[in-house]
């Protein structure tokens, strides 16, 4: 069973109250395309009274008990927290069955399983499903009530004429139900459909691991309505090849999903092996970036430390020798540049005396006209300067 893009919106649009609707739906889904389960939003009573409406998942579940194929009603709930937080797992018996109590399953039908107590965020419903039905093949959940046996008649009365004749050996249409416990195990009602609230009727069917005798024949040659042994034996050979078909089909499933959960943790182990691996080269590249900055760091004091020794040294230092230059031309730019720098500081303080009323206009134009002049042929030396040098900061 594959589920349509439009009900995948459906399923969505149920989940629209839960926190991690994606993570959700993709999970559901997983679990329906396996099994053929009935969803919808049901209200659901805690312990303390309080009630909310969650995601259901009810059905069927097919478990094989000695041999034979039931199908167990269970339904799951999921939390609005779903799948970070554990979804509840209840028995839900039909009025002709009864919960057997075990570790696994309590009066009220809550389950309890490993599965579930271990649960974690990479947990899914179709492991879940897989677990409940490998555990309810070992411990059943449900029995049948006891039901009063009619009382067996003294004879067998024959057909006559076309009439189906006896099963040869006295073999029964209905298959009995294996004993357990309190009672037989559930019986399937009549008029069931797989996956519906009730249990099919399969367990009486060749490819449900039961059976059920061959129609008769007509004989051509007696023209009488026979059961041979040959046919008894086509429809055990059937019932068993059908039974190991289904019973590798689900070993398949349980497998595949055992394999991508593995390839999933997997793919996660790989991505999170190359976030650590960028993350050492990155610390590593750095830590070759620290260990030559401490180098040059080191050269660095090293300099000043002779540096201060030199000038500790020395009697005094003349300031206008503090700074020489290499060549003349640089000589020419450093003094250049020195005295633009402080024809700015005088036309600065100019402006502040003409705000503050200690000169009048007409001074403060006059002086800031000749140092204007001179500074502008100051910057044009520097800049030929710099021309010639080839420094930066030389603009055409």
């Amino acid at each position: 069973m594959v589920i349509s893009a439009a009900e995948e919106a459906h399923i969505a649009n149920l989940l629209e109250g839960y926190r991690s609707v994606e993570s959700t739906k993709k999970d559901i889904v997983l679990a329906l395309n396996q099994y053929r389960l009935q969803y919808n939003l049901e209200n659901f009573v805690f312990n303390d009274g309080s009630s909310k409406k969650l995601f259901t998942l009810s059905g069927t579940i097919p478990v094989v008990y000695k041999n034979n194929t039931y199908y167990i009603p269970i339904s799951i709930v999921l939390m609005d927290t779903h799948p970070h937080n554990t979804p509840m797992c209840f028995v839900k018996p039909t009025p002709t069955m009864q919960i057997k109590v075990s570790m696994f399953v309590d009066h009220n039908g809550k389950v309890y399983l490993p599965y579930l107590h271990e649960w974690s965020a990479t947990s899914d419903l179709l492991g879940l499903i897989q677990v409940m039905i490998m555990t309810f093949g070992d411990f059943p959940p449900v029995f049948s009530k006891q039901q009063q046996k009619p009382q067996r008649p003294t004879s067998t009365p024959y057909p006559t004429g076309n009439s189906m004749m006896p099963i040869p050996g006295g073999a029964p249409i209905n298959m009995p139900m294996p004993e357990m416990g309190g009672g037989a195990y559930p019986p399937y009602p009549m008029g069931g459909a797989a996956g519906g609230p009730g249990y099919p009727p399969t367990s009486f069917l060749p490819n449900a691991g039961g059976y059920m005798p061959p129609m008769l024949n007509q004989n051509a040659s007696t023209g009488t309505g026979t059961i041979t042994e040959e046919h008894i034996k086509v429809s055990l050979v059937s019932a068993v090849v059908d039974k190991l078909r289904r019973l590798i089909i689900e070993k398949v499933n349980q497998c595949q999903a055992e394999i991508d959960t593995l390839n999933r943790t997997k793919q996660e182990l790989e991505e999170g092996s190359s976030k650590i691996d960028n993350i050492v080269a990155k610390l590593q590249r750095e830590e070759r970036d620290l260990i030559k900055n401490i180098a040059i760091l080191k050269s660095k004091e090293d300099e000043l430390d002779k540096s201060l020794e030199t000038f500790e040294k020395m009697d005094g230092v003349e300031l206008d020798e503090a700074v020489v230059t290499t060549a003349p031309l640089y000589r020419q730019l450093l003094n250049a540049y020195a005295e633009e720098a402080a024809i700015e500081d005088a036309i600065y303080y100019l402006g502040d005396s003409l705000r503050k009323g200690v000169i009048d206009l007409e001074v403060y134009l006059k002086h800031v006209r000749q140092l204007s002049r001179k500074q502008y042929m100051l910057r044009a030396i520097m800049q030929r300067c710099r021309q010639k040098a080839g420094l930066a900061g030389y603009r055409n």
